[in-house]
């Protein structure tokens, strides 16, 4: 009998791809932003915060010190680590000149910026200071801490002026009213935000966030203020008694910072979740996203938006450089250049076997010839698994419809495992791989199970991260499900008032039906 050979069929990856999306001005204003740089500090990066004059250093506030950075360099340009505990919160004066910050030994401290002298210590609080900004007109200083208390400060005598101790938990935001000197705002995580009047030395408002208050910030009008906590961010109006104008419930974790870009019309909020979501101040809309490799903590732009910076869980701080800084008109104005309306854009996942395929030729090899191991640690390579994930779970839903997932896992080097565990890890939430990685998962505790202690401290401790991440996208499923049930329920009870309705409707029509008969014949 003739051998009859049959063409070899390349794996599918068109399954995985996302959708093309058309490019907004937005998108692309704010994709100039280019390639992270990522500097690695020695803690968690509790606070960013830009010098509001050229060259537009910023401060990040990290363990026993404040580095100061030249966004040009990428490298410290100036190192304040006069702390003898974790120092908190720094921030720049409008001058550029002077340095403010808390610290967890209750010390609020004042520094000279280019001699890095320590001008004055600000003592009175009982607890850790992690807040501090200067007031509108530069002569005093707030400090917001653990020990419940807001504490007003003059700069010349290095007094006391205020204090404020209406909360009822740790105050961990702050804001001073862009407007006036003697307003400001303090979020605490007794779930409220409050605002003072210096003048009375009272609260003049008090509303309710919900949840623990991590950040407040002003519109520059300073009749509107906004606060984030928990998953959401609530936007208040001032003149209206306090009056919540929005909520936007755009993250998924805890939203740990807010700020204002692009000449105030964009706000910026960054989250646990690992995204950066920015929002016309107009509709309070997300015109954009950008994802980052971890948690996120701090985050602070410059004027024009030009380098953006956002500090992480794990002491990395990610550095984005606008190559050449335009104006958001100008941007506008060049829009149909980038995108005109009869062309269709293409995102970088539609551009699809030009640039990647030699990068991946060998995976179908492997295939070929049954060598699995291969195949998974081919596509499992840095530059395939980051740059083209759906090439990846092509190859991993491949491997599962054969039956031959466990087989190519077993062959795979402590390396690959490693590679292959934090695959799982930055792509569980991704809706398009969701499906694969669960599935593969459950084929990785099978095989590697007997033999998890044996693991790299390294993969153990992604093993363990993995395991937390699945409990944590179980959590939000079940919410999602009980919100669905109760969305259900509320359309379900609409559907059955309507059809009451309908029919108390056609009972009060029937007799009236009856009559027009009777005079139709009658007549």
């Amino acid at each position: 009998m003739a051998h009859i050979s049959y063409p070899f069929k390349r794996t599918n990856k068109s399954v995985y791809q996302k959708p093309t999306s058309t490019n907004t001005s937005d998108t692309i204003y704010w994709k100039k932003l280019g390639l992270p740089v990522l500097v690695k500090e020695f803690g968690a990066i509790d606070y960013i915060d830009f010098s509001p004059i050229e060259p537009y250093y910023f401060a990040a506030t990290c363990s026993v010190r404040v580095q100061i950075y030249d966004p040009i360099t990428k490298v410290v340009a100036k190192n304040i680590s006069k702390f003898v505990e974790a120092a908190y919160g720094a921030t720049f004066r409008s001058d550029g000149r002077l340095l403010v910050a808390g610290s967890e030994d209750a010390a609020v401290k004042l520094f000279d910026v280019n001699s890095k002298n320590v001008l004055r210590v600000f003592m009175g609080h009982t607890a850790p200071v992690h807040r501090t900004f200067f007031s509108r007109d530069q002569v005093k200083i707030l400090s917001f801490s653990d020990d419940k208390s807001v504490c007003l400060w003059d700069i010349a005598t290095e007094g006391k002026l205020s204090t404020f101790s209406e909360h009822t938990d740790y105050v961990r935001a702050g804001a001073a009213s862009p407007i006036s000197p003697d307003i400001f705002l303090s979020g605490g995580y007794d779930h409220v935000v409050k605002l003072y009047d210096c003048r009375s030395n009272e609260t003049v408002l008090t509303v309710n966030h919900g949840s623990p208050v991590e950040s407040t910030i002003f519109l520059p009008s300073g009749g509107i203020f906004i606060s984030a906590g928990g998953t959401e961010i609530k936007v208040w109006d001032i003149f209206n008694g306090g009056k919540l104008l929005a909520n936007i419930s755009q993250h998924h974790k805890t939203v740990t910072c807010l700020r204002l870009a692009s000449n105030n019309s964009r706000l910026m909020s960054a989250s646990l979740d690992r995204h950066v979501k920015i929002y016309d101040i107009s509709t309070f809309k997300v015109v954009h996203n950008i994802d980052f490799p971890n948690a996120i903590l701090s985050m602070g732009i410059s004027d024009h938006d030009d380098t953006l910076a956002v500090g992480m869980i794990d002491g990395v701080i990610s550095i984005r450089k606008r190559d050449k800084p335009t104006s958001r008109s100008e941007e506008k104005k060049g829009l149909f250049k980038f995108a005109p309306d009869h062309v269709q854009t293409q995102t970088v996942d539609s551009v699809d076997n030009n640039k990647s395929n030699n990068k991946v030729s060998d995976y179908d090899k492997f295939i070929r010839k049954m060598e699995f191991s291969k195949a998974l640690s081919a596509v499992l390579k840095t530059y395939v698994a980051t740059k083209y994930p759906e090439k990846t779970a092509a190859a991993i839903q491949e491997m599962l419809r054969r039956k031959v997932l466990n087989v190519a896992m077993g062959g795979l080097s402590e390396k690959d495992i490693g590679a292959l565990l934090k695959y799982f890890k930055r792509n569980l939430g991704e809706v398009r791989f969701t499906r694969t990685i669960i599935d593969a998962a459950n084929v990785f505790v099978d095989v590697f199970e007997p033999q998890i202690k044996t693991f790299s401290d390294t993969n153990l401790l992604l093993y363990a991260s993995l395991q937390q991440e699945i409990k944590e996208e179980i959590e939000v499923c079940k919410k999602v499900s009980e919100l669905e049930g109760a969305i259900g329920m509320l359309l379900s009870a609409g559907q059955i008032t309507s059809n009451r309705n309908m029919m108390e409707l056609s009972d009060t029509l029937a007799p009236s039906t009856k009559a027009q008969k009777e005079i139709i014949i009658d007549v």
